[in-house]
């Protein structure tokens, strides 16, 4: 398959996608009513949500490490016959360096409320793959839920983009508030759950497929440098993770009942 018929599906989208922002938030303004724009991946997206605040429209923004950290140039260029781009058909997709230099002042900035990942993985070998010959039937999404931290720790913390607060804000507190959580998640304090990660910050590793746990065959981030993982962490006071390993594989969860606006 000629990458162009992939690039120029890619373009199009590009054009639309902030003219989709601001018809949401038109709508939001004339019904009086809360917006939350997920996996935020360009500038113009960003001005957008931007002036819509200024306006007094309630909204708030999410996005995810692919959209800091990678651009287009992963899916090759336009005489490209590799099907290597395939691992990186995502929505929304991959955008330009300057839209990564954008988001990264909206996440210093305060603007852009929460790090999500939009994890949604298939194998390239047999799953992507099929659709080789046909773009659309090539399955939408790429793995990314256990490098979250870590990058954004890497990237975010040790570049001085972010302080260490300001990533938990980003990755946990901001979530339970905005999702009716807080404070039974999102903090530490008497009365909430137990809900801890301790961290090791003098770990450091390359990101690769061949040592990452998540249970899929590639990895969008494969050689980034990480510093930092998680050690232990505990749901609800009970120890899930030690020395970086699962050690709890049965369900221990719990409905969470949430608070309205």
């Amino acid at each position: 398959m000629k990458f162009i018929k992939l690039y120029k599906v890619f373009i199009c989208i590009y054009k639309v996608y902030a003219t989709a922002i601001v018809r949401l938030l038109n709508i939001a303004e004339i019904l009086d009513v809360l917006v939350y724009i997920v996996h935020l991946s360009t500038r113009e997206g960003l001005l957008s949500i931007l002036d819509a605040k200024k306006r007094g429209i309630k909204v708030y923004a999410e996005t995810c490490p692919q959209y800091l950290l990678l651009d287009d140039s992963c899916y090759g260029d336009k005489d490209s016959n590799s099907f290597e781009g395939a691992k990186y058909v995502m929505s929304p997709p991959l955008r330009k360096p300057y839209d990564n230099d954008a988001l990264w002042k909206g996440v210093c900035y305060g603007e852009i409320m929460t790090i999500g990942t939009d994890h949604c993985s298939f194998n390239y070998k047999g799953q992507k793959e099929v659709g080789r010959d046909d773009f659309s039937k090539i399955p939408n999404g790429a793995p990314g839920v256990e490098h979250r931290i870590g990058l954004m720790y890497t990237y975010g913390v040790l570049k001085n983009r972010i302080s260490m607060n300001e990533m938990v804000a980003l990755t946990s507190t901001n979530a339970a508030k905005l999702f009716g959580l807080f404070p039974q998640k999102g903090t530490i304090a008497v009365g909430s759950d137990a809900d801890i990660v301790v961290w090791n910050p003098d770990f450091s590793t390359s990101i690769s497929a061949k040592n990452q746990m998540q249970n899929v065959d590639y990895t969008p981030y494969e050689g980034f440098e990480q510093h930092g993982r998680v050690l232990h962490a505990f749901l609800r006071g009970n120890k899930v993770i030690y020395n970086g390993k699962l050690i709890e594989d049965k369900p221990i969860g719990k409905y969470l009942y949430r608070k309205t606006w």
